[in-house]
């Protein structure tokens, strides 16, 4: 009867010490955005923003990665782009929840600006189909993308913990590259 008890609690204690552990697809998100930590692109867990498509294509649905590139001795206008057949096209205002949609939640009028107007996404296969929006503000670029669906088999079979890397210089050279041209236009 004593070795049934043992058995018990050692299974016990071993489950519970597997439920800590954390899942493949958590493992490869933070692997994920340890490393654009690291390449200064500033990850962050966001809920999505009223004029950006989210969860179910609904506007404002659900949470979004939030990567955003600072750049030094850099002024950029305060603008907004949304995802279109693989381009960029300047977001649209139109959002049913938002009474003053001309302005940001500080109050900041969002300028009209064509300068990456139908400029293709041009970023890696494994990131690309997951980008929503672009969000242009002062010295900063940020892309609103899915990147837990970047690390989920399901939705990127073609993974490769290699290649994240690789995959996140390009995205941060198109940033920066973004930024240079919306910077000349002005």
């Amino acid at each position: 009867m004593g070795m049934w008890i043992a058995i018990a609690i050692v299974l016990f204690v071993l489950g519970s010490m597997m439920a800590l552990k954390p899942s493949g697809i958590d493992q490869r998100l933070d692997k994920l955005r340890m490393t654009a930590r690291r390449l200064q692109l500033n990850p962050k867990l966001v809920t999505c923003p009223d004029w950006v498509k989210g969860k179910d294509n609904e506007y404002g649905r659900g949470m979004i990665g939030q990567y955003g590139l600072v750049l030094d001795n850099v002024k950029l206008p305060l603008t907004r782009y949304q995802v279109i057949d693989g381009q960029w096209r300047p977001a649209s205002n139109a959002s049913s929840n938002n009474i003053n949609a001309s302005s940001d939640n500080n109050g900041l009028a969002i300028q009209a600006n064509f300068s990456l107007d139908k400029e293709p996404l041009a970023l890696p296969v494994g990131i690309e189909p997951f980008v929503k929006a672009l969000l242009v503000k002062s010295n900063s670029i940020i892309i609103y993308w899915e990147d837990i669906a970047y690390v989920r088999p399901i939705t990127n079979p073609a993974y490769q913990q290699k290649a994240i890397e690789t995959d996140l210089l390009i995205l941060k050279e198109n940033l920066e590259r973004w930024a240079l041209q919306m910077q000349k236009q002005l």
